[in-house]
């Protein structure tokens, strides 16, 4: 007989201790499932079922009398229910997976469950291999506390067929979704760039139910790591579409082996490096021994950069493992992309840690976020499990009689709480200094102008081919653009490699460029994937490693001014404001007719405007230079200077306004002119 089904057998006969249980009343929602004629919920495919969840409110007692009181039910419908897992299956408590229905049991129904944004496919996750009942929990949080999409999840006790069945978390399934993972959903006609360029959602991971392998990849001892196509569905997937977001991996893999950090071509141009980081942070902070190879995801939005997550799957971590299975491998004193006897994933994971500037950007957000008041502060940590303990232990007590689990929780919560001391040493002491990236130097761009909400015309009639934002170069000197980008996935865009913004000017980016020319008679520097939202949404600017540049977070509520679907657009005020609060900002309806001018602080004279041929200048300083710029804010003339006054032979330009900029040491002035046929 072999140890995996002897261990098999033995998970089995301890389950004969499993004791029935009454569930009449509890301090979490509760989930009653009925399937139709009272049948075994299979593997697949799923079987046709009513779902009540009752639930009263929050800090109220829920009754499983209620259950035909509509005022307290939270969702009293239809849904398609299946099983969910692998290993986890061999357990006697399951995971189940389940949509909601409208009552034809065929089309789905976007709903929100308790709290959480509408969708139709929903998870209730049993923790059957985590008897502590909290780590997956907890992890997701933390992931969602550095900033990242995680799975949202609601503890509740479940009843399916008149048979209670414990503790559970309802949470979101991972998939393509505003309010989940925020990528276009890919359809088979997109074959060609920029479409075929997203989004994609992709993972590591081992194959199970009948999964189709669109591609391996090789850890850094050679061992296979098999990835699987989530978004488009593996079916869909064209042959352009897999060879597209395989190449976007090989590429990362040959960038990070030879420690390619070009903004153009290297890894900082492929990966979403904060993501990355923040992926590394939770799962080796967990001490996941999953980590890189099986429940890894990754997602990449059109024409935006590969991005890591969401964080999956941690109920084997801070300590827990398949113990029945003989496996112990969750400990405090290694690297889990480097572990030589048990899963590391691919090797680009080794490498980027390896890399010089990547570890320095990693080690600088570790030393961050366990400072006093962040997410992985000791303190932070521990008063954050006892709010989720309190919050569970009552049906904790039930859960342990129901599948007949023994020892002491409370114990195996202060476990945790030691592993994650003794880890946080051990990563701090191991993941090396961040000097180097301390004080990252970046260029002064801000956001000045928003235009989230665009009123609608006759002539245009799909308000968001009116959006556009402005970016102004608040500086004295001309900032190189390329690698900037802006990282999130609800608004996406990265500039082109080689431009440049000079001194007080500003580019506009807008969401359909032609319609943006239409409206305003000159074309915008960019188009923008996607669109800004109506009611508000974090907008970062940030360099190719992550560094913020500019963070505006703004809103259609007060104290924002009203630029919310009346004509007007968000305007700052002056750039030496801190555009991340609302006073700074105000309502205007201005007409944009080019890129604006900034305040200018010399006095210059220009003559003569409108002009043919030849432009003087006179100002009250030495003139160091001259720059004449189109409207799309392309050099076309620069001359030096060396006095007060100066001549500039224009005449071969074509007719045509342009904005001019005359420098005097480290002040300038700008101004619009005009040249005549």
């Amino acid at each position: 007989m072999t140890r995996l089904f002897f261990n098999i057998i033995l998970l089995l006969a301890i389950s004969g201790s499993i004791q029935s249980q009454t569930l009449t009343d509890s301090n979490l929602p509760i989930v009653i499932i009925t399937t139709d004629g009272g049948v075994s919920i299979p593997d697949e495919p799923k079987v046709k079922a009513s779902m009540k969840l009752i639930y009263r409110g929050p800090g109220e007692r829920n009754y499983d009398t209620d259950m035909d009181n509509p005022a307290f039910l939270n969702y009293d419908g239809r849904i398609g229910i299946e099983i969910r897992g692998s290993f986890s299956q061999v357990s006697p408590k399951k995971n189940y997976g389940f949509t909601t229905r409208m009552t034809d049991d065929v089309t789905n129904n976007n709903v929100s469950l308790l709290g959480m944004p509408e969708e139709n496919d929903w998870i209730l996750g049993g923790m059957v291999f985590d008897t502590a009942l909290v780590r997956d929990y907890l992890c997701h949080r933390l992931s969602e506390r550095l900033g990242n999409y995680a799975s949202r999840a609601v503890y509740c006790e479940v009843i399916i067929n008149n048979n209670y069945m414990g503790l559970y978390m309802l949470h979101e399934k991972l998939k393509a979704d505003d309010n989940r993972i925020d990528v276009i959903k890919i359809k088979t006609t997109d074959n060609t760039l920029p479409d075929l360029s997203g989004g994609y959602i992709t993972k590591a991971d081992k194959l199970t139910g009948g999964d189709t392998r669109a591609w391996i990849m090789y850890s850094f001892q050679n061992s296979i790591v098999e990835y699987i196509h989530e978004l488009p569905k593996p079916d869909d997937a064209t042959t352009a579409q897999t060879a597209y977001i395989k190449g976007e991996f090989f590429r990362l893999e040959a960038a990070a082996k030879n420690n390619d950090i070009s903004v153009i071509n290297g890894y900082p141009a492929i990966i979403n490096i904060p993501s990355f980081i923040d992926f590394m942070i939770v799962n080796e902070f967990a001490s996941n021994p999953d980590a890189y190879q099986y429940s890894t995801y990754f997602h990449k939005e059109r024409n935006g950069k590969l991005r890591a997550g969401p964080v999956w799957d941690l109920d084997l971590s801070f300590g827990n493992d398949l113990f029945q299975w003989s496996m112990d491998r969750s400990k405090t004193y290694l690297w889990y992309f480097e572990d030589y006897y048990y899963n590391n994933g691919s090797r680009f994971w080794r490498d980027l840690f390896h890399n010089t500037q990547y570890k320095c950007y990693l080690s600088r957000r570790w030393n961050e976020v366990i400072q006093l008041g962040q997410p992985f502060h000791q303190a932070s940590l521990y008063t954050f499990i006892d709010s989720v303990v309190l919050q569970i232990s009552e049906a904790v007590v039930r859960e342990y009689q129901r599948w007949g689990k023994s020892g002491s929780h409370a114990q195996r919560i202060a476990d945790i709480k030691t592993f994650m001391a003794a880890r946080t040493e051990w990563i701090t002491a191991s993941i090396g200094p961040f000097t180097e990236c301390s004080d990252v130097s970046v260029p002064p761009l801000v956001i000045t102008k928003i235009m989230y909400h665009p009123q609608t015309t006759t002539q245009f009639t799909d308000e968001e081919e009116l959006e556009f934002i402005e970016i102004r170069n608040a500086g004295t000197t001309t900032v190189n653009l390329s690698g900037l980008y802006f990282p999130g996935t609800g608004f996406v865009y990265r500039f082109p490699a080689s431009s440049t913004l000079a001194p007080g000017l500003c580019v506009i980016l807008a969401s359909n460029a032609s319609v943006f020319q239409s409206v305003y008679g000159f074309a915008p520097f960019g188009q923008f994937t996607k669109h800004l939202s109506n009611s508000g949404e974090p907008l970062i600017l940030a360099d190719a490693f992550g560094n913020v540049i500019d963070y505006v977070e703004y809103s259609d509520q007060n104290p924002w001014p009203d630029a919310d679907g009346n004509g007007y657009y968000l305007k700052l005020t002056s750039t030496d404001l801190d555009n991340s609060l609302a006073e700074s900002w105000t309502a205007s309806n201005d007409l944009i007719t080019s890129i604006e001018l900034p305040y200018d602080p010399v006095t210059v004279a220009i003559f003569p405007n409108p002009f043919r041929e030849r432009l003087y200048i006179r100002s009250e300083s030495v003139i160091t230079s001259v720059d004449i710029y189109d409207i799309n804010g392309r050099l076309v003339i620069s001359q030096s200077g060396g006095s007060e006054s100066c001549e500039v032979n224009a005449g071969r330009l074509a007719a045509g306004t342009y904005i001019i900029r005359v420098t005097t040491g480290d002040r300038y002035y700008t101004d619009k002119i005009i040249k005549r046929h």
